[in-house]
């Protein structure tokens, strides 16, 4: 479906621009949050492996029970693939906050968990943590309790967030330890290493791959030539 599009000079211009200058991102950051996995030896072969997977998944199947926000029938589907100890996730939570808000009835956005256990202790912990909260109707705003104190990362912290929400304690405790949500984080690790992806924040509109370090303005030159696509399909 967005053959043309991943062909076109401006999707690679683009690409090849983010990666040239890092938009302003530190390099240590982007650096220091990479998996283990092997990444593909060009962006061109990222992106068929990309499109490859997203196009044998149907709607229901990539999304699960993923956290959601905006539109749950938008044409258009942003997943976001994060660590909770990742510093660049943190920066990027406020960024896709203010995209989300503008475009909620154009858009659905879903968050995956891509917990680094190599780097990151809390990695798992934490995502496990938020998806608790998300059993009592409060993920969004306990992940960005957890990007918001990332230096404080531990028990006393997920704790501390939940009781400040006023969430089910007893309940909060039995969900972050049970296999449902040991489940629910290993199959968004599943996708991303089915993906190649390689580091955190990752991130995926439809099937095209947007580069690592990608600013807003490239979310939304993006969204607005799907929608163009769409347009003229329709």
């Amino acid at each position: 479906m967005w053959e043309k599009l991943r062909r076109s000079r401006w999707f690679w211009a683009t690409c090849g621009a983010v990666v040239a200058v890092g938009i302003a991102v530190p390099t240590s950051l982007m650096v220091a949050n990479r998996s283990q996995s092997q990444a593909p030896a060009s962006r061109e072969e990222h992106q068929a492996i990309v499109t490859e997977v997203i196009g044998s998944m149907d709607r229901q199947s990539l999304i699960g029970t993923s956290p959601t926000k905006g539109n749950t029938n938008a044409p258009v589907i942003l997943f976001k693939f994060s660590d909770f100890e990742c510093p660049y996730c943190a920066v990027t939570a406020i960024q896709m906050k203010d995209f989300v808000e503008k475009h909620e009835d154009d858009i659905l956005y879903v968050y995956k968990h891509f917990p680094l256990t190599h780097i990151h202790d809390e990695a798992i912990p934490a995502a496990r943590a938020s998806w608790a909260a998300g059993q009592q109707g409060q993920f969004w705003l306990y992940h960005y309790g957890l990007f918001a104190n990332q230096d404080r990362m531990g028990e006393s912290l997920y704790l501390e967030l939940a009781e400040s929400m006023q969430l089910d304690m007893e309940q909060f405790n039995r969900d972050r330890t049970s296999p449902e949500s040991a489940a629910a984080v290993q199959a968004d690790l599943e996708l991303a290493n089915a993906l190649k992806l390689t580091g955190t924040p990752s991130f995926v509109m439809n099937d095209l791959l947007i580069p690592g370090g990608a600013p807003p303005q490239l979310f939304e030159e993006i969204f607005q030539h799907i929608n163009q696509f769409l347009d003229v399909q329709a």
